[in-house]
C-alpha cells in the first residue's frame, strides 16, 4: 500500500515538513506494512521558494541561499532569504519572507505596509545573474498593487503635482503616474512567473484578505477604491482573475512588464499549488498510490480557491485516489468529497495530535473501503 502525505503548513505552529513527518509517523504506526512517502506542500506563501529550490537542486541544479538586509513590510530593518539556481538563471523569492504577515504581526498597518523589501530581493537576484524570478505570492501582509516594489525598481508613484507618493496602498488614491526616470531596467526586464495561491480579483482583495491583515470597515473602503484607481491608471482590469493576489502585486508587475517589453509575454501567473505539485512529481505519484492524506490549519470554502488542499483534491479526483483531510479546524467538510476529514484536538503537543490524527484516518479509511 503506498500512502502519499501532502499537507500545506500550519501556520504559525508547524511547517508543512513539520506536519507531513508527524502525520506520516501516525500513519506507519497504524499500517507498519505501508510505504509512506512524504511531498510537503506550498501554494505560493512562505516555504515556497524553498520547496521549488529543493526540487531543483534534487534534479541536479545548482541551488545557492541568498540572505540580505531589507525592510519589513511597515519598514523597520530585517533580513530575508531567497534561492538562486545558478544553472538556470532563475530566482525562487517569497513575498511573505521579507514583506510577510507575521513579522508584522504585532503592528499591523495595512494602509502604509508596502511590499519594498520584496523588491529589494528582486534587484538582488538580477544583479546575481537572474534572468527569471518566480515569485510566491502567498502570506503578504500589504495591499500596495506592487507599488513598494515598483518604488525598489527605480519607479515610485506620483500624484497630479509631481510630488512622490508615501509607502503603502492608501495613498495609491492619489496615483496620477510612476516615474521610470531612475528605473532599474534589468530588473523591471525580467521574466517573471507569479505562484498565486488566490483567484480574486483587485476588485475583492481588500475585501477578502483585508481583515486578516488589519483592515477595518474604513480601511477596507479605501483600500478598495485605491487599488480600482491602480487598475484605472495602469490599464490592469479590476476583473482579472488571481491578480488581488498578496494585494494586488500582480498588477503593479504586470504594468511595468508590459510597459518595457509592448505586451504580456514576459510576466504570467500561475497557480501556486499546482507549479509545487509538478515539481514535486506528484500527479505521477498519484498514479500508484492508494491514498492521499493533506492537511492545513483550516479548511473552509477558501481552501478550494486556489489552495494546497483544493488542488489536491482534484489532482486525487482526476487520479481516482483516496483523498484523507487533517485541520485545526474544519469548517465545510461537505465542500470536500474525503474518505476522511479529522480534525486535531487541541490538546497537547502538534506533533502528538497530528500523529493522532493521521491514525483516526487511517480507521476511517479501513471502515470505508474495507482495506
Amino acid at each position: 500500500m503506498l500512502v502519499l502525505v501532502a499537507p500545506d503548513s500550519f501556520k504559525g505552529t508547524a511547517t508543512a515538513q513539520q506536519a507531513a513527518a508527524s502525520i506520516a509517523s501516525g500513519v506507519r504506526a497504524s499500517l507498519p506494512d505501508a510505504t509512506v512517502v512524504t511531498l510537503p506542500m506550498a501554494d505560493g506563501g512562505e516555504g515556497t521558494a524553498q520547496m521549488l529550490a529543493d526540487a531543483a537542486a534534487a534534479a541536479g541544479a545548482e541551488v545557492l541561499a541568498v540572505t540580505l538586509p531589507v525592510t519589513d513590510a511597515i519598514g523597520r530593518l530585517s533580513e530575508a532569504t531567497y534561492y538562486l539556481n545558478t544553472t538556470a538563471n532563475t530566482a525562487y523569492i517569497d513575498v511573505a519572507a521579507a514583506t510577510g504577515l507575521p513579522a508584522v504581526a504585532d503592528r499591523l498597518n495595512p494602509r502604509q505596509a508596502d511590499s519594498y523589501g520584496t523588491g529589494v530581493l528582486i534587484a538582488d537576484a538580477e544583479a546575481k545573474g537572474a534572468t527569471h524570478i518566480i515569485l510566491g505570492l502567498g502570506g503578504s501582509a500589504t495591499i500596495d498593487g506592487g507599488s513598494g516594489i515598483l518604488t525598489a525598481l527605480g519607479a515610485p508613484g506620483h500624484d497630479a503635482t509631481g510630488l512622490a507618493l508615501p509607502q503603502g496602498g492608501a495613498a495609491l488614491v492619489r496615483l496620477e503616474t510612476f516615474d521610470t526616470a531612475q528605473l532599474n531596467m534589468k530588473a523591471a526586464a525580467l521574466d517573471y512567473t507569479l505562484l498565486a495561491d488566490t483567484r480574486a480579483t483587485p476588485a475583492e482583495a481588500a475585501v477578502m484578505y483585508g481583515p486578516q491583515k488589519g483592515c477595518t470597515r474604513e480601511d477596507l473602503a479605501l483600500l478598495t477604491g485605491a487599488m480600482l484607481h491602480l487598475c484605472q491608471r495602469t490599464g490592469i482590469s479590476a476583473d482579472t482573475p488571481s491578480f488581488g493576489a498578496a494585494g494586488c502585486i500582480p498588477v503593479g508587475l504586470a504594468w511595468l512588464s508590459r510597459l518595457l517589453w509592448g505586451n504580456e509575454d514576459h510576466l504570467r501567473v500561475l497557480p501556486g499549488a499546482q507549479v509545487v505539485a509538478q515539481a514535486l512529481g506528484l500527479p505521477a505519484r498519484l498514479a500508484e498510490a492508494d491514498l492521499l492524506i493533506t492537511g492545513e490549519g483550516r479548511f473552509d470554502q477558501q481552501s478550494l480557491t486556489g489552495k494546497v488542499v483544493g488542488t489536491l483534491a482534484q489532482l486525487a479526483a482526476e487520479h481516482q485516489v483516496p483523498l484523507a483531510l487533517i485541520a485545526g479546524e474544519i469548517t465545510a467538510p461537505e465542500e470536500l468529497n474525503a474518505v476522511a476529514a479529522v480534525e486535531l484536538s487541541g490538546h497537547g503537543p502538534l506533533p502528538e495530535q497530528l500523529r493522532a490524527a493521521a491514525a483516526a484516518v487511517i480507521a476511517q479509511y479501513q471502515a470505508s473501503t474495507g482495506k
